[in-house]
């Protein structure tokens, strides 16, 4: 039996609670999404459904699926519903909770119905825009026409915004409010900034281009869960069988959930009446201090610890959490040095630490395979921007060294120690653990390994005074050097169990 509309009510018995209910089916749709993607069906369509049990939104999402590529039959093969399986750990709670969702009315293919996707603009029950086409999606895209369908995802959202100012008359109230969620800084005012750039480009009429920039609300927003995607086969296999059907659609993601949308408008407020549903959408005049909280503690802590882990022997984050060395360094480095150092007038200690700790339940996740070598993707892009201003926020307060954040420096400069193999492939090698750098700085780190030889006081005094790249002389800050140095060393000379033991009790 196939997940379906028909067979819910054979389905009621499945376990899973809050099975969709027909009123749902008959409501309007009151969003536009671009994009099909794990995340937008674990994240805002989630809410979105989660708001409509409750009857709070109200409306559904309509989704344009970009291109043809990819198969996308099974949505109308299952009246797009789909489950989706939320596994992990909310303070030292294990939860398996499964949700049958409701939200998506129709998935549209722009190349193919591009006239029905146009044809939504003159629905005066859509007032929302969500996107997530990936960073390389929002960009500015010079020859891309707006006669045919546009290839780029600004060029289509443009399009779109053209057929709902000529619907409804260049009407003020007909404007949106649009919220990318691609995982880029000012995102949302980064698509404005496209949009009319384009507009102007394009020579359109600047009644239109006034009405883009006034009547519509652009939303900078973010999005913070870990969407693995499919479950592995045997897995979704053995659990369609203890739910009695087949779902060809299902996807797993952890607990943890944040959408951070920022905005001061009420009006706008009041459009996203879903967010009343869940406290973990958050609304606000300024969301800077999510995305420093997620930089540093989230992406910062996975960046000072990827290298160390893989030196230990670790494949996975799980893993690692499950060893007691790693956790008290991982504890250590977010509680006593990451916090201290971002903590400011905006930034609050108590709501550092909650966050702290949701960071470690996560990491803590039995069902995530997240693997250390995909966390090094870049390492050293990483590294300089989620790092080094941690590193510099901890000089304004403190003269000493942070030593765990130094070892994690440590660790990142000798997984970076690689040999050449073939033309721009460097390999490294840990505890007999071989590796491909995938990072764009590979061959200058292999060289300066290879100029340095044994002489590691050359070698971390040359990388740390590299200003023109790190922004900063890092050698200058009081006994950094002399810490990552001597990390650099106990990693060369210890085993993880001695080094564990002898880093988190200095």
């Amino acid at each position: 039996m196939r997940l379906s509309i028909k067979n819910l009510e054979r389905i009621r018995n499945s376990g899973i609670p809050d099975i969709p209910l027909n009123r749902i089916f008959e409501l309007p749709e009151k969003v536009l999404q671009f994009g099909t993607g794990v995340l937008l069906r674990a994240l805002p369509d989630y809410f979105i459904d989660k708001a409509n049990k409750l009857g709070i939104f109200n409306g559904r999402v309509v989704i344009v699926k970009s291109t043809s590529q990819g198969d996308s039959s099974a949505f109308p093969k299952q009246d797009n519903l789909y489950t989706l399986c939320i596994k992990g750990v909310e303070k030292d709670e294990t939860i398996n909770e499964m949700v049958i969702n409701a939200s998506i009315s129709r998935v549209l293919t722009a190349p193919h119905q591009w006239n029905e996707v146009l044809a939504c603009a003159a629905n005066p029950e859509l007032q929302i825009i969500i996107s997530n086409t990936t960073e390389a999606g929002l960009v500015l895209v010079e020859d891309d026409p707006l006669a045919a369908v546009p290839h780029s995802f600004p060029g289509k959202l443009l399009a779109f915004l053209q057929e709902r100012y000529r619907c409804f008359n260049a009407s003020s109230e007909a404007g949106m409010v649009i919220i990318p969620t691609e995982l880029i800084p000012d995102n949302g005012q980064l698509l404005r900034e496209i949009l009319v750039t384009k507009s102007k480009n394009l020579d359109l009429d600047n009644n239109f281009i006034h009405w883009l920039e006034t009547a519509n609300t652009f939303c900078n927003s973010l999005v913070d869960c870990i969407v693995p995607g499919s479950l592995p086969e045997a897995e979704k296999k053995d659990l369609s069988s203890k739910l009695g059907y087949t779902d060809d659609l299902m996807i797993m993601s952890e607990v943890y959930r944040l959408w951070a949308i920022e905005t001061a408008s009420e009006d706008v407020r009041e459009i996203l009446s879903f967010a009343e549903a869940d406290k973990r959408i958050i609304i606000s005049g300024d969301i800077s201090k999510f995305r420093e909280l997620k930089l540093r503690l989230l992406n910062g802590s996975h960046t000072f610890c990827c290298g160390l882990a893989v030196w230990a022997g670790f494949q996975f984050v799980k893993q690692a959490m499950e060893n007691k060395g790693f956790a008290e360094f991982d504890t250590a480095l977010l509680l006593e040095e990451i916090i201290p150092s971002i903590q400011s007038d905006t930034i609050k200690a108590n709501e550092a630490r909650a966050f702290a700790m949701a960071v470690m339940d996560r990491f803590r996740n039995p069902y995530m395979q997240h693997r250390w070598l995909s966390i090094c993707l870049q390492y050293t892009s990483k590294m300089k921007t989620r790092n080094v201003q941690t590193i510099q926020k901890h000089y304004e307060k403190k003269d000493s060294p942070p030593r765990l954040m130094a070892a994690g420096f440590a660790a990142w400069l000798l997984f970076m120690r690689s040999e050449k193999k073939g033309e721009n492939r460097f390999a490294g090698n840990l505890h007999g653990t071989e590796y491909i750098l995938q990072d764009d700085f590979a061959e200058k780190y292999s060289a300066l390994w290879a100029r340095a030889g044994s002489n590691i006081q050359l070698l971390v005094n040359t990388v740390l005074e590299d200003s023109s790249f790190w922004g900063i002389n890092l050698a200058a800050l009081p006994g950094f050097a002399e810490s990552v140095i001597s990390s650099l060393k106990l990693f060369m000379e210890s085993d993880p169990p001695a080094f564990f033991k002898k880093i988190t009790s200095s």
